[in-house]
């Protein structure tokens, strides 16, 4: 219902200026269509209803008491009767709050189909991600949801509902103009949110690709729908998800929808072991790439949440861990952080230290010396699958060499001037020790090469 937002009244109002007007009753909805942006807190709205004038001035209360809407961003047009029909001004009485008054030009009379839009806040939408590893753990079946919530103020029956992903500036934040008193003083002018929120209105229905999805009522009733689709299409930088059919989305509830879901999409494991970014512990990763090889790739992925679990040899599923996933544009890598791996061990020892090659100045004082660490790196994989494992080491500065001995399925590569890795594979329930000298030059010792 439009109660909170509109006043249908046909009497006098008790307004200082506007005593004795008659009032246009608003009916209720023909149509509604919900364009949510959720980094923005911002949801653009377009609604069609058939409003009954007469000829000349009409006059239309409009308030939004206890909403968040954007009372400057309020626009009315008549489609059918664009030459005919046109908002003079909009008047706020005083003494009141949360109120205008309309007044509306018309050279027709009767029942006018007319478009109304403007901007709230209150309404968000965020991603969900459910995984399931394979045993073998190459393979990812990966499960995207959305959920939307309504806490706008204001209820949205059988609402078209479309789910934007893209960048959008905002000047304002909609919130803090929908609690502005008085509303007025602001011109309302074509910002850059203004232009790209028409640009996806003006935007056709998707056709091209769809997805089976489910309709879950998460609230107090968690009653189940039948399937629907999720349409997507690309406008410019943004991706736009379509709903198939209407919604109900009620004032304080939520609603999540699966919009895809992807079979077999392999996936790379890898651990870390860095002291300088995650202290003496390993961290487990697990990593694909939104593109067609990986069974994605037709649109960026939105930011989100995640639950990974892990299928067992005997079906039963296994909790691997929560992460989150920034947006990831398509072609590029997802990584996600899966936390401490307490069945990979990496010991790093210092076996021997030493100064030598030293160089003296003219008073015979040291100016010159190299620094040798002789280090021993024990890694031991407690797991019953092959791993591979990335090992950081870092230097103080960027006069350094390493001597180390070649192993099988071990790789030592120079990353840049202060680092340098190891990356090895290791069988299951095994273990490999790395040996490295750490040779640092000091002082005059830096420009003897």
């Amino acid at each position: 219902m439009l109660k909170r937002i509109f006043l249908a009244v046909t009497l006098c109002v008790p307004f200082l200026v506007y005593g004795k007007i008659d009032l246009v009753t608003l009916p209720m909805r023909d149509q509604v269509q919900l364009t949510i942006y959720n980094p923005a807190d911002l949801t653009l709205v377009t609604e069609q209803r058939s409003l009954t004038l007469k000829p000349g001035i009409n006059h239309l209360e409009f308030s939004w008491e206890n909403t968040l809407i954007d009372p400057t961003s309020v626009q009315l047009s008549a489609p059918q009767h664009a030459d005919q029909v046109r908002l003079l001004e909009v008047a706020y009485p005083p003494n009141t709050q949360n109120s205008a008054i309309w007044r509306i030009e018309s050279q027709v009379g009767g029942e006018i189909p007319v478009e109304i839009s403007f901007f709230t806040s209150g309404i968000s939408w965020q991603s969900h991600y459910l995984a399931l590893l394979s045993s073998d753990e190459q393979f990812l079946q990966l499960q995207h949801f959305v959920r939307v919530d309504n806490r706008s103020g204001e209820d949205y029956e059988n609402a078209q509902t479309r789910l934007l992903l893209g960048q959008v500036q905002l000047i304002d934040e909609i919130a803090t103009l929908a609690r502005r008193s008085p509303p007025y003083g602001k011109p309302i002018i074509e910002t850059p949110r203004r232009e790209q929120m028409a640009r996806i209105m003006a935007a056709p229905a998707p056709q091209a690709e769809s997805f089976e999805m489910d309709d879950e009522l998460e609230a107090s009733a968690g009653a189940f729908l039948d399937l629907k689709q999720v349409f997507k299409e690309q406008l410019s930088e943004y991706t736009i998800y379509t709903i198939e059919g209407t919604e109900t989305i009620l004032n304080q509830w939520g609603k999540r929808l699966q919009a895809f879901e992807k079979e077999k999409i392999p996936v790379e494991a890898l651990y870390r072991h860095d002291e300088q970014r995650y202290g003496t512990e390993t961290r487990r990763f697990l990593s694909f790439i939104n593109n067609a090889e990986h069974q994605l790739g037709l649109n960026p992925l939105p930011e989100g949440t995640v639950n990974l679990f892990r299928k067992n040899a005997d079906s039963h599923l296994t909790f691997i861990a929560d992460t989150t996933m920034r947006y990831i544009p398509v072609e590029q890598k997802v990584e996600w952080d899966l936390g401490v791996a307490r069945e990979v061990l990496i010991e790093p020892v210092l076996l021997h230290y030493a100064t030598e090659n030293y160089l003296f100045d003219n008073r015979g004082n040291v100016d010159g010396f190299d620094r040798v660490e002789k280090w021993q790196l024990t890694v031991r994989n407690m797991q019953s699958l092959p791993i591979v494992v990335e090992i950081m080491r870092h230097a103080p500065h960027a006069y350094w060499q390493v001597q180390y001995t070649e192993m099988a399925h071990a790789i030592y590569e120079r990353l840049d001037s202060t680092r340098f890795q190891y990356r090895l594979r290791l069988n299951p329930h095994s273990e490999a020790v790395l040996n490295y000298t750490l040779t640092l030059r000091e002082g005059s010792r830096q420009s003897d090469r």
